[in-house]
């Protein structure tokens, strides 16, 4: 099924990629630094710069292994040729029926951003889009109510 997939763009991946070099090699080395420093102040029972430091590593290695499990498991989204029915990385404008016109770009879960109009294919209107074409109508339930859209156009 197309929800079980995580999907990213080439440029999300690198971006991920540079952000993991930055993370085991600069904020490690910080990391650490900080451990040392607070270590030389004595007791860690009671070193609140110690267990600050231990708090940040644990942190900095859960974002390591968040960004190794996504590039690990995720789909490089492809441009394709193919249009005529919604997908990964298509452009989508809709009209709300009684509503104006909205455009959103259909993205995996990791690059969604409703100030970018960049809708996950695993939010509810993203799965109501999908594998559809132009010209046809959907229903997205709500939290109230069923909205009706009308697909205009596929980029």
């Amino acid at each position: 099924m197309i929800n079980d997939i995580e999907y990213i763009s080439k440029e999300k991946k690198t971006k991920l990629e540079k952000e993991l070099e930055e993370l085991k090699t600069v904020k490690r080395k910080e990391i650490i630094e900080s451990l040392e420093f607070a270590k030389s102040l004595g007791d860690l029972s009671e070193n609140a710069e110690y267990q600050q430091a231990r708090e940040d590593q644990a942190k900095l290695e859960e974002r390591i292994s968040e960004i190794e499990n996504i590039l690990k498991s995720s789909v490089i989204i492809t441009k394709k040729a193919n249009r005529d029915v919604v997908e990964i990385g298509s452009k989508v404008t809709i009209k709300k029926e009684g509503g104006g016109e909205l455009t959103y770009q259909i993205v995996g879960s990791t690059e969604s951003d409703t100030e970018q109009n960049k809708i996950s294919n695993k939010s509810p209107l993203g799965e109501a889009l999908f594998g559809n074409k132009a010209n046809e109508i959907i229903l997205v339930k709500g939290p109230q109510k069923t909205i009706k859209y009308k697909i205009l156009k596929i980029e």
